[in-house]
């Protein structure tokens, strides 16, 4: 078949070299576009211009919006060109710097976000900014062409002015969210604070927490239910039974491909900003499979399914292992949510007469939906249940079933026929470190064998590509685009932590002892490169001071990140891996460590609430001892022991099954190696459990019933 031929361009700038599909979608760009490197420092500084920084990620709606309206526009080009040096960075691939003008330009306006434009000093130090910036005068915004001209010109007539507005928003980022706080002993008190700002937000309606825009606060989500599989509190059960309904029926939710959009523009989870995110689904797929193993509501473990279906057609490189890094909210710079949602006549068009009336009940399609833009579309959400469908139509429950499930088979093809929008396929080693967590905790509870496989396979890929114990741990080891070169950008804490907390989750999984042990080389190596010896916690980037790329504008400033956004919190993250060493361990440094991390943050888990969600989770860990149960056995005995060891849902629960040829010292981490193979019965042969915590074993168990009556006394 003949090639098109490619369109010519009249432009082509300098991001053209770079690795990013964000920012190689801009190199056709008028804008001469920098990357972020000590060459546009040096340019800035030469030419004495300010500089221009747009933040954004190909996944972002209002970024494409900007990028169209003014980017592409040949008179504001002309404007930013004059003036300014521009730099392009891609928050996914560089989160420290997008974190640190993220954190400036919220204490200068209020708010953040994407696109995030900030106006920088030549040696990067931010003075104004703002997000999205519309080409004319809207919604109280001034146009962007007003704003570069006023920008450029105060930085000519008020250099001084400007000099000392830059320094205090430097001051104000090294403040931000990491040192405001006075370090104090951390308190299992903070569990009950954080819930107790989940129990205040609390939307009773709806579900979920505060009003709109809503996000899913996932590691709040997991606390509760941790409160409620302990305690049985009912008030933690009408939270996340409500809430993980709503979400799951609402809009956010893809009721055709499966999958959470990432958050909802409306309290009522129904229009949602239409990008899908790797990290969002794989922490959301723990809160299903977990609230199914703390409640039994079958329809959690349906959705879990659901997720994974997702996920395993989209977002999954099925050749070689890992998991892409999202799936755009447009297929066009003229698409708002196109692709996702339906008018009558499309959804006429596709289905058989009855299949579009129980449809259109159940999914609330009519002539007027839900997208402002286009009154036309649909959102499809469940509206109305199928008894409420039988009554209004007088089919049987089984004909409503029928016809909804082909109604989805068929819309779903139809949609696929459909422009697509953009799935990045970078492999991010944080988020995979996530993704695969999840698919190893659903693969347990759900016996879902094949996602375990691909979990593992995914977990062997990025030790293979992104770990060298020498150098450390790469941030990305793919990039999307196969025809860009591959830029190797050094790992961050979260990438650190994720991983090693998947590491042991791998090794949870398959008791394969090499699992543990890359795990506690990574967390050694993030000791090493992250760890504030003097003042305590972790710091997000290393300060490699044999590059200068790390001191570059705002990376001169040294953060902690605590707060859950939009993934769990890095130092959270970081002490759950080091506590859960420290239970396979017994090195005290460990949990030295861990303590004295959350120690630094005592004072502000109070002020953020549900974002020191992964914070609450942490304090578990610290207060309530890790308990192991080991299964140990290779007959239908120690499958049913297995079963009911990992029915029970609890944070602080691990669950290990060992062949009979695994129990030996060589095999096993160095406190279980103390106690399992001193276990006479561990010898005999003989299918067992033993529950462990505090460096002890209980009595060997032998029987199903009896391990469950036991896990649950130790864990009450």
């Amino acid at each position: 078949m003949a090639t098109e031929p490619k369109p010519e361009h009249a432009h082509t700038n300098s991001l053209a070299s770079a690795s990013s599909s964000y920012l190689r979608s801009a190199m056709h760009q008028p804008i001469r576009w920098y990357q972020w490197g000590e060459d546009a420092f040096a340019e800035a500084q030469r030419q004495n211009r300010p500089i221009l920084l747009d933040i954004g990620a190909v996944w972002c709606h209002w970024c494409h919006v900007m990028d169209r309206e003014s980017y592409d526009d040949p008179e504001v080009a002309a404007i930013v060109n004059q003036h300014f040096l521009a730099i392009k960075v891609d928050r996914d691939e560089r989160p420290d710097i997008d974190s640190r003008y993220q954190a400036a330009i919220a204490a200068m306006t209020g708010q953040g976000g994407w696109p995030l434009t900030a106006f920088l000093t030549p040696d990067g130090k931010p003075f104004f900014g703002g997000t999205y910036f519309p080409p004319s005068e809207n919604w109280g915004r001034p146009s962007f062409k007003r704003v570069l001209l006023s920008i450029a010109q105060a930085f000519r007539e008020k250099s001084a002015e400007v000099a000392e507005q830059a320094n205090t928003v430097m001051s104000m980022i090294g403040q931000s969210e990491s040192f405001a706080g006075r370090a104090e002993r951390v308190s299992p008190q903070v569990i009950d604070s954080v819930l107790g700002s989940a129990h205040s937000m609390f939307d009773p309606r709806n579900g979920g927490f505060g009003s709109q825009p809503k996000f899913p606060h996932s590691s709040a989500i997991d606390l509760l239910l941790h409160r409620l599989a302990r305690t049985g509190d009912p008030d933690a059960r009408n939270i996340v039974v409500t809430t993980l309904e709503h979400m799951a029926r609402g809009g956010i939710y893809d009721q055709l491909a499966g999958g959470f959009h990432r958050y909802s523009v409306d309290d009522r989870w129904v229009v949602p900003h239409f990008e899908k995110m790797s990290y969002d689904n794989s922490e959301l797929l723990k809160n299903y499979v977990h609230a199914y193993q703390a409640t039994g509501i079958t329809f959690f473990a349906a959705v879990a399914k659901d997720i994974i279906r997702w996920m395993d057609e989209w977002l999954s490189d099925r050749n070689h292992g890992g998991f892409y890094a999202s799936q755009d909210a447009d297929y066009s710079m003229d698409d708002d949510g196109d692709y996702f949602t339906w008018t009558t006549d499309e959804a006429r068009q596709v289905l058989s007469e009855d299949e579009f009336t129980v449809a259109s009940l159940y999914y609330d399609i009519n002539e007027v939906g839900e997208m402002h833009h286009n009154p036309a579309k649909n959102v499809l959400y469940v509206r109305a249940s199928i008894d409420e469908i039988a009554i209004r139509t007088g089919m049987q429950h089984d004909r409503i079933n029928s016809l909804l499930e082909s109604a989805r088979q068929k819309l779903y093809a139809a949609r696929l026929k459909r422009p697509t929008p953009y799935v990045d396929k970078t492999v991010y080693v944080s988020w995979n470190g996530l993704c695969i967590s999840a698919y190893l905790q659903a693969a347990a509870i759900l016996a879902m064998d094949h996602s375990r496989d691909f979990a593992m396979r995914s977990l062997d890929r990025v030790l293979n590509e992104a770990w060298d114990p020498a150098r450390g741990l790469k941030h990305v080891i793919a990039y999307s685009d196969p025809d860009a070169a591959p830029t190797e950008t050094a790992g961050l804490l979260d990438d650190y932590a994720f991983l090693a907390l998947a590491c042991l989750d791998a090794w949870e999984s398959t008791a394969d002892l090499r699992y543990f042990n890359a795990a506690r080389q990574i967390a050694d190596q993030m000791i090493e490169r992250f760890h504030d010896s003097n003042g305590g916690g972790f710091f997000d980037a290393f300060a490699d001071q044999s590059s200068d790329d790390s001191v570059l504008g705002a990376l001169a400033v040294r953060r902690k990140p605590f707060q859950d956004s939009p993934t769990p919190a890095g130092n959270s993250s970081a002490a759950i891996a080091l506590l859960r060493l420290h239970a396979y361990t017994g090195d005290a440094s460990y949990r030295e460590k861990a303590e004295r991390t959350l120690g630094v943050f005592a004072g502000l888990a109070e002020q953020v609430g549900i974002f020191a969600g992964t914070y609450g989770i942490a304090a578990v860990w610290c207060f309530q001892p890790h308990t192991q149960v080991v299964v140990i056995g290779d007959d239908a005995r120690a499958s049913q022991l297995y079963a009911a060891a990992i029915a029970p849902f609890a944070l602080n629960k691990a669950v290990i099954r060992l062949r009979s040829g695994q129990v030996t010292a060589q095999n096993l981490p160095p406190a279980l190696a103390e106690t399992i193979p001193a276990s006479p019965a561990a010898r005999e042969g003989k299918s067992l459990a033993l529950i462990c915590s505090n460096f002890s074993c209980r009595p060997p168990i032998f029987d199903p019933d009896d391990l469950a009556a036991n896990i649950r006394q130790a864990l009450a």
